[in-house]
């Protein structure tokens, strides 16, 4: 949300006269009539610079858990859910540039907090131009300058647990440039023993107008951090002292470091007023380390690619078509990790177990079409195909005990149908899509090190129908959409050792749902207005065939998904630059087991934050904010790991303490030129 008002030139915040209550506005990429939801800077600025998970997590159907700061795992309408650890069966953009690797992971805590401007999700197979991935795609972009200004800002923040943050910005706008320069720097030494996070990172974004009809992007995102590893608890531990750290992680004082480059060009061209055309290559580049208690791995990944998107008009039809290319080469080892010999410093690097390479490529290519049919009905089709092969060179076993393999999966082609019906206060929409997954390299590998050619994608076809309406002069608006979605070869990963996981193809979940969006806004005074709002997620998730060994567990809710989840607040907002922001979490609990023998329990978390913003000349501005998380200090699983299992006869860990109670406060500081 925004407040609107009348604006004074002289100074550098704007003054407010009137103030209105209303989304913030984000130009949203999904092509045609794809449904999709997006967030910005009035739902992340309810929250701490650090906590990119609860401003998703305001959004129906899309839950992460958070193990810790570099552990999250997305989630949407319940895909994904099964992932042992990390995003996988999503595909994730940063500034239009896929950063999703060969396998389908992504690591959205790659990107500042601070320098993202909008987050667009789209849910479920229908994204078409942004791949067909059963779990959908997440758009993240970053702040757009204002027009015509330039200006420096610092936010900088401080609180609970050692925590120091800070982004200093730099962003100029002129006819033919656009440009921001951003540096970030984030430390804290966590809740929880062996648990701190050290991060640095620098932002460049430009975008040069060359002439009427064309402009040249460049975009160069830089991260290096080390995060200590606390890893998971067993229920006894945590229900006594959830700050512990799992034992053989700290013994081993687990962490990892990770460098990470991400470097794009884009270029877009103006055929005319019907034709338009973006093309993008793009290069990363990252290097990971992490000692752990089992051993000590070693890898890093260096991807390309190419995108390339037309756009145009064609009469009473908009139509999109392109392709995407993305190729990466991974090498990873893994080394003895004798910790145990180490006179308690932690991890010693031992000799050598493995070193492998792995060559991955995935080629999508994309239409969509859509026409309309009267001045309120409007339809679209969409196309996508996608190829991914795999390339295994094992470069430390000989002869026999080689492994080395290569995995070509059949072309896969998947389209999707959507139709919207508009009236005088809202609109109508349904949409129905094919959409698969891709087992990673590991998946696809027998316990001997093989590739098994029976392991097979996850297909599923979505049915979705969803409604959108205002009232009241738009102060009233709700937002809901039903879905059903059977997927098909249900990839599951199999836990054989302490990092060691198999896939196989284990049966058909069933997942369907609602998904609900409550907003509205009530002026208080001539000055003042109250906003509640609420969003609602029922999953009803399950297993329809499934069996494993001699269980059979058809029928049973899906593992690792919570039935029903709340994410409701109030905002406060007054003319003279004070704010207020009230936030809830309820999540229900969440079955831990296959069996169901096992679940976590439901939490209720609250938020606030307080913040006031104030011109102080014609260019100094001063905000200023503090806040508080976790407010009656509840006792909760923040992420939980399924189907544990306990190694050498200790208990199963299967949760993820979230923090208790927690502070926070900062200051802004901002000049224009």
């Amino acid at each position: 949300m925004q407040l609107v008002a009348q604006e004074n030139k002289k100074d550098s915040i704007t003054q407010l006269d009137e103030i209105v209550l209303i989304e913030d506005v984000i130009a949203k990429k999904a092509t045609g009539i794809t449904a999709s939801s997006a967030i910005g800077p009035t739902t992340f600025e309810k929250f701490n610079p650090i906590d990119i998970a609860s401003a998703m997590n305001q959004v129906a159907g899309v839950y992460i858990l958070s193990g810790a700061l570099n552990t999250n795992r997305i989630t949407i309408r319940g895909v994904g859910a099964r992932t042992p650890f990390g995003t996988d069966k999503l595909r994730l953009y940063f500034n239009g540039i896929p950063v999703t690797n060969g396998t389908g992971s992504s690591t959205i805590e790659a990107f500042d907090f601070e320098n993202l401007g909008a987050i667009e999700v789209i849910k479920g197979p229908k994204a078409t131009s942004f791949g067909a991935n059963l779990g959908g795609t997440i758009l993240l972009d970053t702040k757009n300058p204002q027009g015509d200004e330039t200006k420096l800002a610092n936010n900088f923040t401080i609180g609970s647990y050692g925590m120091l943050k800070e982004n200093l910005s730099f962003q100029h706008s002129n006819q033919n440039l656009d440009l921001t320069f951003s540096y970030n720097h984030f430390e804290t030494n966590g809740y929880r023993q062996n648990n701190s996070f050290d991060r640095d990172g620098l932002l460049l974004n430009t975008n040069l107008k060359m002439n009427s009809k064309s402009s040249l992007g460049l975009l160069i995102n830089y991260i290096d951090y080390t995060a200590q590893i606390p890893s998971s608890l067993n229920q006894t531990d945590f229900d006594e002292d959830p700050t512990r750290a799992a034992g053989n992680w700290l013994a081993a004082q687990g962490f990892e470091a990770n460098k990470y480059t991400l470097a794009g060009i884009s270029y877009s061209y103006e055929f005319g007023q019907n034709l338009k055309n973006t093309t993008s290559i793009f290069y990363s580049y990252l290097d990971h380390y992490e000692p752990r208690p089992f051993n000590i791995l070693d890898e890093f990944t260096n991807g390309f690619g190419l995108r390339s998107q037309f756009e145009g008009n064609l009469g009473n039809a908009q139509y999109t078509f392109g392709g995407e290319l993305y190729k990466d080469e991974y090498h990873w080892g893994t080394f003895q990790n004798l910790f145990r010999d180490n006179n308690g410093n932690g991890s010693l690097q031992g000799e050598r177990l493995s070193r492998n390479r792995e060559f991955r490529r995935q080629l999508n290519l994309f239409g969509t079409l859509t026409y309309t049919l009267s001045p309120m009905l409007s339809a679209q089709i969409g196309l996508n195909l996608n190829n991914t092969n795999y390339n295994f060179q094992d470069l430390f076993n000989q002869g026999a005990e080689n492994t080395s393999a290569e995995r070509d999966f059949n072309t896969i082609l998947l389209p999707s149908l959507g139709l919207q019906y508009l009236f005088a206060n809202g609109k109508l929409y349904a949409n129905i899509s094919r959409g698969f997954s891709n087992p990673s390299l590991e998946e696809t590998l027998t316990p001997d090190g093989v590739i098994n050619p029976d392991i097979a994608q996850e297909t599923g076809t979505n049915y979705e129908l969803g409604a959108y309406v205002a009232l009241l002069k738009k102060k009233f608006s709700i937002n809901i959409t039903a879905f059903r979605m059977n997927i098909n070869n249900l990839l599951v990963a199999q836990r054989t050792g302490e990092d060691q996981f198999i896939g196989r193809n284990a049966g058909e979940t069933r997942h369907q749902g609602i998904e609900m969006d409550i907003k509205y806004a009530h002026r208080l005074s001539p000055k003042m207005v109250l906003s509640p709002y609420l969003s609602y997620t029922l999953s009803d998730h399950s297993f329809v065939d499934f069996v494993d060994g001699e269980n059979d567990f058809s029928g049973n809710p899906l593992t690792g998904v919570p039935k029903n989840r709340i994410s409701s607040g109030v905002d406060l907002l007054h003319t003279n630059g004070l704010q207020l922001n009230l936030t809830h979490q309820f999540v229900d609990k969440i079955p831990l087991t296959d069996a169901n023998t096992l679940d976590s329990d439901s939490f209720n978390i609250f938020n606030a934050k307080l913040a006031y913003q104030a011109a102080l000349s014609p260019h100094f501005s001063l905000g200023l904010n503090v806040g508080a998380n976790n407010l009656f200090d509840a006792n909760y699983a923040q992420s939980v790991l399924i189907n544990a299992v306990g190694f050498g006869g200790a208990l199963p860990r299967y949760f993820y303490p979230g923090n208790d109670r927690n502070f926070y406060g900062g200051v802004r500081v901002g000049y224009l030129f």
